[in-house]
């Protein structure tokens, strides 16, 4: 496997190797060693899987007193995926980073704590997958707006409009978030 910085500390992307032959591919899509050995040393305890249409936004999401690292790819169809640290004090407040995740490219997107996550769907359908290192926990969710302007996402949405569950849609602007619903800023392994 290889990691690919991004303009966030902490936050990477995962590119595994694959072994495709005339049958389809074989891929080992987590390793603990592995991942360990690529500098996530987490211990993840709950496994996520959701189905999306086109169009489709979920996020910005994180918890704050129980916060999560999540490993996230995508099992078939294309999204866009985006990690913002959210962490009060950071250098990168503020600051976000994308990538598309595919079922053809493969790749894998690692959120640490501290970060919120969100994604756009833009395959007709996406199987979405992730692993979490803390249980979820409803109280202490927070979000920020998918469309916050300060923040500016280019979401390739393209001429459709987004589908946005109601809370999402409820979340304001991250000027507006209280610091006290704001994580503090901890270190993140940078490999």
């Amino acid at each position: 496997m290889k990691r690919i910085e991004s303009n966030l500390p902490g936050v990477c992307v995962i590119e595994p190797v694959v072994h495709p032959d005339n049958r389809g591919f074989f891929m080992e899509s987590y390793n603990q060693r592995t991942f360990a050995d690529l500098g996530i040393n987490h211990t993840f305890v709950q496994d996520n899987h959701s189905k999306s249409q086109r169009g489709v936004v979920r996020g910005l999401h994180y918890q704050l007193a129980q916060p999560q690292a999540k490993l996230v790819r995508v099992m078939s169809g294309e999204v866009y995926d985006v990690a913002v640290d959210v962490r009060r004090g950071s250098k990168t407040f503020g600051r976000w980073a994308g990538v598309t995740l595919s079922a053809e490219n493969k790749r894998m997107f690692f959120v640490p704590e501290g970060f919120a996550h969100g994604f756009c769907v833009v395959s007709e359908f996406a199987e979405f997958a992730y692993k979490c290192s803390d249980f979820y926990a409803p109280q202490e969710e927070r979000g920020i707006v998918w469309n916050d302007p300060e923040l500016a996402i280019p979401w390739p949405l393209g001429e459709i409009a987004p589908i946005i569950s109601p809370k999402d849609a409820a979340y304001g602007p991250l000027s507006a978030m209280s610091q006290n619903d704001l994580p503090a800023c901890q270190e993140v392994s940078e490999k």
